[in-house]
């Protein structure tokens, strides 16, 4: 199964956002923890959490970067019973099984988005909210299809300094 893991290009996110993601650590888009804050709330870390940032199954930090990746059904299985646990814990869901909803409800969304992309491409998220809601606009960086490698030097042996050496 494809799905999204953070990316961490560098170390930036610690910067940015209050609690950051694990290299790798299984992602969702995480909009639901916003879905009770009022604009003037969304400052700051918060802020920049809500306009940028997916959130980590785990620690439950945000990356501002994710990656298609594949998964085993162990390892979706597991990121179904944290996140399930997450919502019974913080946002008081009333039982087991409304929890478990939400979180494959969270994960199809995730999955609609990987589905017609390939291995490693790269999302990043712009959010807003108005009197509608929560919007999500998703922007996508494409791996290159002929040739996973990219050459950015060579190594020349210079006979001079072997031989000065």
């Amino acid at each position: 199964m494809r799905f999204l893991r953070a990316v961490r290009f560098d170390a930036s996110d610690d910067h940015v956002y209050s609690s950051t993601a694990g290299y790798n650590e299984i992602a969702v888009s995480g909009a639901f923890e916003f879905s009770d804050l009022s604009e003037t709330e969304l400052t700051g870390k918060t802020g920049q959490a809500f306009a940028n940032g997916f959130l980590g199954v785990g620690s439950f930090g945000r990356t501002t970067f994710a990656t298609i990746s594949d998964i085993t059904n162990a390892e979706f299985e597991k990121m179904i019973e944290v996140l399930s646990r997450h919502f019974i814990d913080v946002y008081g869901a009333p039982n087991h099984q409304a929890a478990e909803n939400a979180a494959h409800e969270e994960a199809a969304f995730v999955e609609s988005l990987c589905k017609d992309n390939l291995l490693n491409t790269i999302f990043a998220v712009s959010r807003t909210l108005d009197e509608d809601g929560i919007h999500e606009e998703f922007r996508v960086i494409k791996p290159p299809t002929d040739g996973i490698h990219t050459r950015i030097w060579n190594v020349v042996e210079d006979d001079e300094e072997l031989s000065n050496g």
